[in-house]
């Protein structure tokens, strides 16, 4: 089974994400749990959403407390949240940032995983709303979703041309990662 954790901001999409995730796991034939970790959320707090993925039958459901992936859409959380926090052995972390991987030591050590989602959000969908772009990162950094199962489920999301570019914005996260960019 693989968890993840996203860490974000209410309004930036990561309970979206965890759906989406939990979505193209879904279509590749998987079991997912997508959720969020409700509290007294708004617009702009810190916030929580898990993704569970596994070939079998998921009966957890409690929140993820060792994720094998980490994503941050919001660099400043890092200064108020241990976001490494009970991160598996040869675990990673994803961060929206301009900085390098090699520009951030964590308590926990992890494989620190870096994109600049927002500049990709902001050129691709007018608007700094960075869940489907960092998702084309974690697609080409790890195996836990296939790329075309993930755009597969940004278009049921989203639809029209909304979802075109919201795909338009994964592919080239996916892009840059992989070294196309």
């Amino acid at each position: 089974m693989k968890e993840i954790r996203i860490h974000g901001r209410g309004g930036q999409g990561g309970v979206t994400a965890a759906g989406i995730i939990g979505g193209a796991a879904v279509k590749e034939g998987k079991y997912a749990q997508a959720f969020p970790a409700f509290g007294a959320e708004r617009r702009g707090a810190p916030v929580l959403s898990f993704t569970r993925i596994s070939d079998t039958p998921i009966r957890n459901r409690s929140q993820v407390y060792h994720p094998d992936i980490v994503i941050v859409f919001d660099e400043g959380l890092l200064t108020t949240v241990d976001v490494s926090a009970g991160i598996k052995e040869n675990g990673m972390i994803i961060i929206n940032t301009e900085k390098k991987p090699e520009d951030f030591a964590f308590k926990n050590p992890a494989q620190v995983v870096t994109v600049d989602a927002t500049s990709i959000s902001l050129n691709a969908l007018g608007r700094p709303i960075v869940n489907t772009t960092i998702l084309g990162t974690l697609c080409a950094a790890t195996d836990v979703i296939q790329l075309a199962f993930l755009k597969d489920a940004v278009k049921e999301q989203f639809g029209g041309s909304l979802g075109e570019k919201n795909v338009k914005a994964l592919e080239e996260a996916y892009k840059q990662y992989k070294g196309g960019a």
